[in-house]
């Protein structure tokens, strides 16, 4: 049974959550609050949950801040569920970093139809969350903006392409924080909605010398540049000449996603084998299994982050159980692939 925890400072919202998840045999809510403070009274006489449905601007104490305090006394999965977050503010960012899994844009009218049409979303995204491995990364240090204005922008030759999704804000940060100067052009798939990306670029320019952007037409993928792919659309590669550019494609979603890591891959299957390495990260769902398992049997190299270090051993366990990786490996062993590759 997964015991689950509801603080959310609209009653209308901890009702519609309630109604939707009474009929489910393996989940329980075993209690709700409108803001953290009153939560951490009722946590006395039930326990704490198996996983929290969060909103992150409330009377008393906001999400962050609660996300913080938990972290202290044990790390449970957390699923927000905010409108704060729909405009890509940095709080949506914080909270992954915290350790939150998963993000529920709720819309600021028509809560009840909202809650009903996305029921099955919200159920599915309660299981993995259970099943999580929760990692709190504590703040990484902001790195001084010095190399960025004194690299040249060079076209890099080989570049590495990402998918990833759900834990794929922390792992990404240690990963991007890491990285050697002037390191091979990256280009990242990592589901989040429109808005989002932006807000996740900005962070990652901050603790890195990288020059993080997000992607967009003509986009040239270049030594010591990572590209984030725009939510709400995807992101594709193509050449010009003897240099690669990202392009936006406007599609239907690919494994429920958009953008999608499958959708990225694809686009590179067309590029020399020698030119592209190909990493699928921690998420739920199988997006991206495909898409490098097609690349490896194209002789592609390809690598999925191995059980140990992800937070959600879904994506890259499925690409791995259908032969679609070369070699599972570790958030440290990516790094240093990646800093072993020229471009």
């Amino acid at each position: 049974m997964i015991k689950v925890f509801i603080i959310d400072d609209s009653m209308i919202v901890r009702n519609a959550l309630n109604k939707i998840l009474q009929y489910e045999q393996n989940i329980k809510v075993i209690g709700e609050s409108a803001n953290p403070v009153d939560a951490f009274e009722i946590f006395k006489k039930v326990g704490l949950p198996d996983v929290f449905i969060l909103d992150i601007e409330m009377p008393k104490m906001d999400g962050l801040t609660f996300l913080k305090q938990i972290n202290k006394q044990k790390h449970i999965p957390v699923i927000i569920c905010s409108t704060l977050v729909s405009d890509g503010s940095s709080s949506a960012i914080d909270s992954l970093r915290l350790g939150a899994l998963d993000i529920i844009l709720k819309p600021k009218l028509n809560l009840k139809d909202f809650f009903n049409e996305q029921k099955e979303e919200i159920i599915r995204a309660i299981y993995s969350a259970s099943k999580a491995t929760v990692k709190y990364t504590p703040n990484i240090i902001e790195k001084k903006d010095l190399s960025k204005n004194s690299i040249e922008n060079k076209s890099s030759k080989k570049f590495v392409v990402i998918g990833s999704s759900t834990g794929g804000v922390q792992i990404l940060e240690e990963i991007i924080s890491k990285l050697k100067e002037n390191h091979i052009g990256i280009v990242i798939t990592q589901h989040m909605p429109e808005g989002f990306t932006a807000s996740f670029a900005t962070r990652l320019n901050k603790i890195t010398n990288s020059n993080v952007v997000e992607s967009k037409d003509d986009e040239s993928i270049d030594l010591n540049k990572v590209i984030i792919s725009k939510g709400g659309i995807h992101t594709e590669i193509i050449k010009k000449g003897d240099e690669y550019f990202t392009v936006l494609k406007d599609y239907p979603k690919i494994n429920s996603h958009k953008p999608s890591a499958n959708a990225l891959f694809k686009s590179v299957s067309k590029i020399k084998p020698q030119e592209i390495t190909a990493f699928i990260l921690t998420g739920m769902g199988d997006d991206g299994a495909l898409g490098i398992k097609k690349l490896k049997e194209m002789g592609y190299n390809t690598y999925g982050q191995d059980e140990e270090s992800c937070i959600v051993y879904g994506m890259s366990n499925i690409a791995n159980q259908i032969g679609g990786v070369n070699k599972e490996v570790s958030t440290n062993e990516i790094i240093k692939i990646i800093n072993s590759l020229e471009g």
